[in-house]
Order: structure tokens, then C-alpha cells, then sequence
């Protein structure tokens, strides 16, 4: 690990990573696990991650946008892939040649990938979404029939393959929510359908991280993981980390870039929204919202300093912002954690989640790339079970941006 002193760091476990990815399968033994790698990994970085996935076992690994899937097949990864939020005009083409599994939900996108398929003589992989209910993309129940007989078409001039029928669940973060059940239905009508007109998929898949660990019988072919394997909990409603058995893979933390003495009275960043109660110390985190600290936090955003849990004092700004330590002393260069596995007292994106108004999924994945990534655990532990391994070129330990 690269031990130069540094302004702020996301320390990314890849260990911890694939320890969930391990207890995840456990979760669906009977299912393959795709591990999902949209926006840089949640925050932790995509290339990385999709390595350390590949080596604990996941058969699939899943992104949101095309150039997300490229840029990880031109690091090596060769396993199944796929790729899911398509617009007029994508890269098809570059696409199909990469054998990347693409979504299609609509007439428009079975003939635009239908064209890439044909420019390039080479059968495209397909899977098909029904919107069971989420409402977001996917093809309505009533349109179902007429995508079907279009891929049915397709895949006779030998154009596609349909590889996989898929959802998505809205409110599996929500145990007990009737939607949970409805959506089922309709997707297994949907597959049933689909199944009946010929269609011969690979991969049946609706589960979702907390449907993966608490809905086995949404399980099917497949499970899509995403904010589990990076250890955080989707929803206080299905549990904590340590309930799940899964540990948070992400620490943020930065060094005190200024500490001093203040009298009583004095005002602490913009607006002065905050006041000093009396003759105290402040001390000065380098990170701010430019570095992905929402501005939310301010007056409420949880520190670990020097054994103890502080609050951020006044706004939080785009650089930095200021923790009042009271009493207590600390020097320039101490460690202020943000956020972490919870281990050593120090805050989880859990709490700052709850700090800010917002989900733990926001939480990591706003970090950004002025966050240098830190890998810690690239070494594959024994006992793991490698599948379809991402080329093993040696990584960089500090990556500030992943595709």
C-alpha cells in the first residue's frame, strides 16, 4: 500500500468485498451472483471491484451504462457481463462485439441492436425487462406480447439471443411490502409468456440486494447485488451490516489540516450558522462537497477525532469544514474518520445517511474522484473460489478515478 501521507483517502477493502460477495451466495445458493458495478463501484472503484468479485465466486458482473461495461472489458474483464440504461444512438455496435449482454425494453432498442448486430455479423446477447411495477424503464405487461414476437423475429434471422428475462423490485428494502409479491406475479406471467412463444433464456432475474438476502423465492437463475457487496446495508428495515453477516468495505477518512485555539464567541465558517460557546478548539478536515461531503451535513455530519465522535461545526464547504473538539487538543496531521466499518468507534455511512437526510447508497457513492482509492486486501485469501478471474495485471494501489 502506498504509505505516502495524503490530504484524504478512501480506504477500499478488497478482502471485506469478497467476504460479502462469499456470504452473499451463501444467501442464494442455488443462483448465480451478479455483482453490480455502476458508478464506479458504488464510489469504490469498478475495475477493482469487478476483479475481486470475479475471484470470490460472482458469475455476472452488472453496470448501468454501456461505457462502464467497455471500460471494463478493456481491463481484462472476459466473464458475463451486462449492461442495462440504453438511449437512441448507444454504442450497439461496440457493444455486441464486446459480448456484452445489453438490456432492451422497447421495439426502438430490439431494432437498433438488431442493426449493430447485422453491421457487425455477430448475434447480439439480449435480455429482455418487463416493468413489473417500479415504473422506471422496462416493458409494460400490456406491450409484453409485441417485444416478445419482435426479439422471437430477431432471433430467427439469427441476429439475437435472447439471454435473460428480467425486473426489478421497487420496495424489496421494505420486507412485508404487498408490491413484493404483485411485482412477482407479474414477472412470472411475463417469463411464462415469454417461455411459451419460444423464448429460451438463460437467466431469470428480479432480486435485488435485500431481496437477495430476505425474498429466497425471488432468487430464480440469478441475483443481482449491488450496495450489499460493498458491505452497507440496503434499508434499516432489512438489518445492519453485522445483522447481514457483511462488513463495510469503504473508510473515509482525512488528515487535520489546521488546529488552533479560539475564544468563546467566535464564528465558524459561512454565515456563522455556528458560534463558539466559549474558549474552545477547532480543528480544520480537508474535505468538503467538492469531494462528495454533502453541505447536508452541515451542523450535523458525524467525526471520529481522537477517540470521539464529533459534529461538523457550522457549513460544511467545498474544501473543508471545521469540528469543534471542546476541551480536548489534537495536532495537524491526526486522522479525522468520516466513515467506516464501525470497528473502532467510528462512524458508518449508515449514520451519516442518517445525519443527512439521505440513503448509505448516496453516502459512498458520492465520493469523488479527488478521493484518491486506496486497495487494501488485493491479494486473493485462501479458501477463495475464483470463477472467470478479470486479468490479474497488477492494479495501482491509489486510483482517483475509475471509469
Amino acid at each position: 500500500m502506498n504509505e505516502t501521507p495524503m490530504r484524504a483517502r478512501a480506504l477500499v477493502d478488497l478482502a471485506a468485498l469478497r467476504a460479502n460477495v462469499r456470504t452473499l451466495r451463501a444467501a442464494a445458493p442455488k443462483a448465480q451472483l451478479m455483482a453490480v458495478v455502476k458508478a464506479n463501484a458504488y464510489g469504490h472503484g469498478a475495475i477493482p471491484c469487478a476483479r475481486a468479485a470475479r475471484e470470490a465466486g460472482a458469475a455476472w458482473i452488472g453496470t448501468a451504462t454501456p461505457d462502464e461495461a467497455l471500460a471494463l472489458r478493456a481491463a481484462g474483464d472476459r466473464g458475463r457481463l451486462m449492461c442495462w440504461l440504453w438511449t437512441p444512438g448507444g454504442p450497439w455496435r461496440e457493444a455486441v462485439e464486446a459480448d456484452i449482454d445489453v438490456s432492451v425494453s422497447g421495439l426502438w432498442a430490439v431494432r437498433e441492436v438488431s442493426d449493430a448486430a447485422r453491421a457487425c455479423g455477430r448475434t447480439a446477447r439480449v435480455q429482455l425487462k418487463i416493468d413489473t411495477g417500479l415504473g422506471r424503464s422496462g416493458c409494460q405487461p400490456d406491450d409484453w406480447p409485441e417485444l416478445i414476437a419482435a426479439a422471437r423475429a430477431a432471433e430467427d434471422e439469427g441476429l439475437i439471443k435472447v439471454t435473460g428475462v428480467w425486473s426489478h423490485f421497487a420496495c424489496a428494502d421494505e420486507p412485508g411490502h404487498p408490491s413484493i409479491q404483485a411485482q412477482l406475479r407479474v414477472f412470472e406471467d411475463a417469463v411464462g409468456y415469454a417461455e411459451r412463444q419460444g423464448i429460451e433464456p438463460e437467466v431469470r432475474h428480479i432480486a435485488n440486494s435485500p431481496a437477495t438476502l430476505t425474498l429466497p423465492e425471488s432468487h430464480f437463475d440469478l441475483v443481482r447485488t449491488g450496495l450489499a457487496i460493498y458491505g452497507v446495508s440496503p434499508s434499516p428495515e432489512v438489518g445492519t451490516p453485522a445483522d447481514l453477516g457483511l462488513k463495510p468495505v469503504m473508510t473515509l477518512s482525512a488528515s487535520l489540516a489546521s488546529v488552533k485555539r479560539v475564544p468563546g464567541g467566535h464564528g465558524v465558517s459561512y454565515g456563522h450558522h455556528y458560534v463558539t460557546p466559549g474558549a474552545t478548539t477547532l480543528a480544520l478536515v480537508p474535505v468538503g462537497y467538492a469531494d462528495g461531503i454533502p453541505r447536508a451535513a452541515s451542523g450535523t455530519g458525524p467525526v471520529l477525532i481522537g477517540g470521539k465522535w464529533r459534529t461538523v461545526a457550522g457549513r460544511v464547504a467545498m474544501d473543508q469544514f471545521v469540528v469543534d473538539l471542546g476541551g480536548d487538543s489534537a495536532r495537524v496531521g491526526d486522522e479525522a474518520v468520516l466513515f467506516g466499518p464501525g470497528d473502532r468507534g467510528e462512524p458508518t455511512a449508515e449514520d451519516w445517511a442518517r445525519a443527512t437526510g439521505t440513503i448509505a447508497y448516496e453516502v459512498v457513492t458520492r465520493i469523488t474522484s479527488r478521493v484518491p482509492r486506496v486497495y487494501v486486501g488485493e491479494t486473493v485469501d485462501a479458501g477463495t473460489d475464483a470463477h472467470e478471474n478479470v486479468n490479474k495485471n497488477e492494479s495501482t494501489d491509489v486510483i482517483g478515478q475509475e471509469s
